[in-house]
């Protein structure tokens, strides 16, 4: 007999189909025997030829062995069909399996991933900490040159003060150095103008 139409070996679904139309083919047979029986009881009751009795047996004989052949054909793929349902059962199991692997593979990722969120979410938070006190200490270190520099400033005045009044000094030492110098040349040319009035009196007499 013809393998089934839409049928090919190890698909579960091709077992199915194949199955649904044996099945069908062999309620066909026996629905086709139940009427060739009829037909010999009704040739029983009623006078046929031997040639149309012996065609109606050898139609019967055929059929029969047709029906026997489906059968085991019918036997066969249910068989395969077991077989595939098994095989659909362990490739089930194993794909449970690998469903909780793997939502537990993406649970810990998950855990990880927010676990590295908050180291993330901390590191930031310290960052924006140390940013914050380096800020404050560049505007201390501001303030402190600032203050240095208004200092140099005063110094640098003083200094100009301090130069000013020693330049005022030595133009006033010198002064002094000259006018003791003067009056120095002043007092010693009047004590020689003495002596030398006390050297010649007569002269004067």
């Amino acid at each position: 007999m013809a393998t089934p139409v839409g049928w090919s070996p190890g698909s579960p679904g091709s077992v199915c189909l194949a199955f649904d139309q044996l099945r069908d083919v062999i309620e066909s047979q026996e629905e086709l025997i139940h009427q060739l029986r009829n037909v010999m009881i009704l040739q029983d009751e009623n006078f046929v030829s031997k040639e149309e009795f012996q065609e109606v047996e050898k139609k019967l004989v055929e059929e029969k062995a047709a029906h026997a052949k489906t059968k085991l054909l019918l036997a066969k793929e249910e068989e395969k069909l077991q077989f595939a349902l098994g095989e659909v059962e362990v490739l089930s199991k194993q794909l449970e399996k690998e469903k909780l692997a793997f939502e537990r593979a993406l649970s810990s990722v998950k855990n990880r991933v927010l676990q590295e969120s908050s180291k993330k979410d901390q590191l930031i938070t310290k960052c924006n900490e140390i940013e914050s006190h380096i800020i404050k200490q560049e505007d201390i270190l501001n303030g402190k040159e600032n203050e240095i520099k208004e200092l140099q400033q005063v110094i640098s005045q003083q200094k100009q003060i301090f130069r000013n009044h020693m330049s005022d000094f030595r133009i006033q030492k010198q002064q002094e150095n000259y006018m003791a110098q003067v009056l120095d040349q002043k007092h010693k040319k009047a004590l020689g103008s003495r002596r030398a009035r006390s050297h010649h009196p007569s002269r004067e007499k």
